[in-house]
Order: structure tokens, then C-alpha cells, then sequence
């Protein structure tokens, strides 16, 4: 792996784990503390500390996945919540895991207003950028902090247990099917999310989503 290489994985790795898991974390917490759900503040999740939100297997498999250069894979310690706590609890459920997703759109969005900004005044100019230089590093951290968190706001929105789009397949079927699927996909989420996984790697369904993501990311970016 080429020096380059190599510094690009460690930005992906400390974005994620620094900044996108955290907030990402966090928003599911705080939004399940205001709609009446105290769990995750009382295992002491209601916070931004990466720290505390840091799951070694899930950090570590991130980690060799962005030294692979393939498709990124890793995750968070899942945010603890009790959904019998919360207020009106289908539509809570939706607002708790849209949470998190929402807050990775919202910084993919702050992340591209600030990159407009120094572009528009000249601090990121790629005519006269260098390999090494503290533009080159700032901009290489902006373009991966603004599609880092569009490809978690995608990925959680598959509506596979654990991830944040099982609640709203849960909410838009009826509630004896919803009842149904609960137990089965709780207990077969992880095949079935290994599975998804997988197909993202093996069959154009992941170039797809990879070409969305950079569509995106360059919408934003103004690219």
C-alpha cells in the first residue's frame, strides 16, 4: 500500500470512528430521551464520547476493510433502547432510528457547505494543490467526511435488523405482519444482513449504490 493509500484509510477510519459513529449514536439516544426512553442515558450512551460508543470488533473490522480498499464495513456499539418506554411507540420507534440516519445527512450537508465556502475563497484550489500539502489533507478530509456519512445515511435505511431501516418496515406494514417478523428477522438479521452484504460486494446491486453515493457526494460537493 502506497503512503497515500495508507493516510486516505487512516482519514476514513478516524472519521467514522471519531466523528460519524459517534453523532450517529448519539441522535438515536436523544431522540429516544426526548420521546420518554431514558435506557441509553442511563448505560451512559447519552453522549458524544467516541469512546463510549467504540465496539472493538466492529472498529476492527473497519479498520481492515479501509486498508483492503474495498467496501467498508464496521460499526458502533448499538444504542440501547427500550421501545415499551417510549410515546406512542410505532411512531417513536420511526423517529428513533430515522435519528441517526438523519444526523449523518445533516453533517454530509455542513461538511459540503464548509467545503463550498473554502473553495469559493480560494483555500481549496486544485490548480495549484500538492500532494502532502495542508490543503491536499483538508480537502482529502472534507470529500470523505461528506460521503462517509451519505453512505451510512444509505446503508442504516436497508431494512434489515439491526439496521435503522427495519423500524420504518416494521411501521409501513400492518401490525399482526409486523408482529410476524420481528422474532424471525431478530433472530436471522445477521445472516440476512452478512447476506445483503455480500451482494453489495459480489453484483452491480453495490456498484449502484457506490455510483449513488458519489452522485450524491458530488451534488453536494458541487462537483
Amino acid at each position: 500500500m502506497s503512503t497515500e493509500q495508507l493516510i486516505n484509510s487512516a482519514i476514513l477510519v478516524a472519521i467514522f470512528l471519531l466523528v460519524a459513529f459517534p453523532i450517529h449514536e448519539f441522535a438515536h439516544a436523544y431522540a429516544a430521551y426526548q420521546l420518554g426512553d431514558g435506557t441509553a442515558k442511563m448505560f451512559g450512551r447519552l453522549t458524544l464520547n467516541p469512546i463510549v460508543h467504540f465496539d472493538p470488533l466492529g472498529g476492527l473490522l473497519l479498520a481492515i476493510s479501509a486498508i483492503g480498499g474495498g467496501l467498508l464495513f464496521g460499526w458502533a456499539k448499538p444504542t440501547p433502547v427500550n421501545p415499551n418506554n417510549l410515546r406512542n411507540r410505532r411512531n417513536g420507534e420511526v423517529v428513533v432510528a430515522l435519528a441517526g440516519p438523519g444526523s449523518n445527512l445533516v453533517m454530509a450537508v455542513v461538511g459540503a457547505v464548509i467545503w463550498r465556502i473554502l473553495v469559493a475563497v480560494g483555500v481549496i484550489d486544485f490548480s495549484t494543490m500538492t500532494f502532502g500539502s495542508p490543503t491536499f489533507y483538508l480537502a482529502s478530509v472534507l470529500d470523505s467526511f461528506v460521503a462517509i456519512n451519505i453512505l451510512l445515511a444509505v446503508f442504516n435505511l436497508i431494512p434489515v435488523p439491526p439496521l435503522d431501516g427495519s423500524a420504518i418496515l416494521f411501521r409501513v406494514v400492518s401490525p399482526a405482519t409486523a408482529w410476524q417478523l420481528r422474532p424471525m428477522l431478530a433472530q436471522y438479521g445477521g445472516i440476512f444482513l452478512m447476506l445483503v452484504v455480500f451482494a453489495l460486494i459480489l453484483t452491480p446491486l453495490g456498484q449502484g449504490i457506490s455510483q449513488l453515493i458519489n452522485d450524491i457526494t458530488n451534488l453536494l460537493l458541487g462537483s
